[in-house]
Order: C-alpha cells, then structure tokens, then sequence
C-alpha cells in the first residue's frame, strides 16, 4: 500500500494485521482520487473510518489543507499516527482515537470531503451519510465518498444533497454524493 502521488508519493504505508481492516483496494482509490482529482488542494478532509489512515494521508499528500482522522480502534490509531510520520504529514493532520458515529454528533466545523469505509458488515455506512446530512457538516460543493459491496444501493438524499454517481470495481463500489451551495439561503 503506497501513496499515489503528491509530497509522499511512492511512501510505503504500514497496514494493520489481521482481517478486522480492510484497506482500500489500490484499483479502487486509483478510480477513486480520479475522480476527485481536482476537489483536494486546500480542502478539509475527514476520514470516518480510518483503518490505516491512507486515504487522508493520500488527500495531504495532495495538498489538503487538514484531515481528520476517525477510528475506534486502538492499534489502528497507532498505526495511523505512524503513517503520517513516514510520510511527514502529521503537521496538518489529526486523529481522533473513538466511535466514528460519536464523533459526527459532536463535529462543529464543515469539512470538504467526507470519506467513509467502514466494516462492511457493521452496518455503519447508511446511518454515517443520514448523520452527515442531519448534522449538515459537509461544506457548500462538499463530496462525500463511500465504498461499499457493489451489490448495496445506497439511500438518496434531500437537498441539497444529491447522489452523483456510482463506481463500480469488480465486488467493490464507490458512490460519490455532493452537496450543492447555499443558493436558497442567498436570496
């Protein structure tokens, strides 16, 4: 597992043991930082369910302006702690050691992108994006990134969310949702 690109391109990551994490696919962050290729310089980022921390260590890389990093786990948040000094990236970042689902109740400032991959089989990833909307932390043209198995559609959303778009990568699916600027507010 390696950065793609940016200021630690080609850095190999430390990956956690055993089957509880389950980081993303090189084929599907490659589609994935495509897709959002130009939405991360300066931005916010938040990565929910951090495993291993790449994909916020991959949005630094590329000139995030912040990432925060979310995981309950204990060794996970070690180890994210140790990639982001292998990768020199610790200076804008910060992890959070705690429940992800917590978390999104207590946030107070709007992030840019939200990235969200839990355990698949937890249950999470819904109830992650109807927090997200309800607590509305997602700044105006913000994009929320979710992985999930191909064969879940994932929930609509009112406005000024909207689902944009769906990958998919063999069993695996990214689904992109944005929201839209704060035009009804600006009359």
């Amino acid at each position: 597992m390696r950065v793609i690109t940016g200021s630690a391109r080609g850095r190999r990551l430390k990956e956690l043991e055993g089957m509880e994490t389950r980081p993303t696919t090189d084929r599907v962050k490659e589609g994935l930082f495509s897709a959002l290729q130009f939405d991360i310089e300066g931005r916010r980022v938040l990565d929910l369910f951090a495993g291993t921390g790449q994909l916020g260590i991959e949005c630094l890389s590329r000139g995030a302006a912040s990432a925060v990093l979310v995981d309950r786990r204990a060794d996970a948040v070690r180890l994210i702690r140790e990639n982001l000094r292998l990768t020199e990236l610790e200076d804008r970042a910060r992890v959070i050691a705690g429940d992800s689902m917590e978390y999104l109740k207590s946030v107070r400032q709007p992030f840019d992108i939200i990235f969200l991959d839990p355990p698949y089989a937890a249950g999470l990833l819904e109830p992650a994006i109807a927090h997200i909307a309800k607590f509305d932390i997602l700044a105006p043209h913000g994009i929320i990134a979710a992985e999930h198995p191909a064969d879940r559609v994932l929930p609509a959303l009112a406005p000024p969310y909207r689902l944009h778009r769906t990958y998919r990568y063999g069993k695996i699916a990214l689904t992109l949702y944005r929201r839209g600027g704060n035009e009804q507010n600006e009359e």
